[in-house]
């Protein structure tokens, strides 16, 4: 009986360890689970997180939301897979929120691209120095190429 009643004891310490995460801000499955495998076994934390995906307090899909929604304006549609992918996040949403960040790419590269910079490239060391800037934030290669060369729409 004593052994019953640590597993419980166990396992609603994951439960307020989950909710408390999930509290502060959202969090992908995967990333969830690599936070509580300190403090329980694998089948419990399993569990619990179908238990919270059921109960709608865990969601990659509004996770991958939210991330885009922070990354956009400052960083590219590529960063963006980059960050999903290593949170553990399905690749079907992964596609829909890069499609959706993708459509912000050019205004949002423009926009960090005035922000650092503000004038064209005066010489060959200082346009690789702004498409190295603009490729780091994540944006693709066209867009890049856009800001930096001047191209209209």
């Amino acid at each position: 009986m004593p052994r019953a009643l640590a597993k419980s004891n166990r396992a609603l310490g994951l439960r307020e360890r989950a909710l408390n995460l999930l509290a502060r801000r959202e969090h992908s499955r995967a990333e969830l689970a690599r936070k509580l495998a300190p403090h329980g076994e694998a089948d419990e934390i399993a569990a619990l997180l179908d238990d919270l995906e059921q109960r709608k307090q865990l969601s990659d899909a509004r996770y991958a939301e939210s991330l885009a929604h922070a990354r956009a304006g400052k960083y590219g549609s590529r960063r963006l897979a980059h960050e999903l992918r290593e949170k553990g996040v399905g690749e079907g949403l992964i596609a829909d929120a890069v499609a959706e960040a993708r459509e912000g790419d050019l205004a949002a590269a423009r926009v960090a691209w005035a922000k650092k910079f503000g004038a064209p490239p005066s010489d060959a060391n200082e346009q690789a120095r702004q498409y190295r800037f603009l490729l780091g934030r994540g944006f693709p290669n066209e867009v890049v190429r856009r800001v930096v060369g001047g191209d209209e729409d």
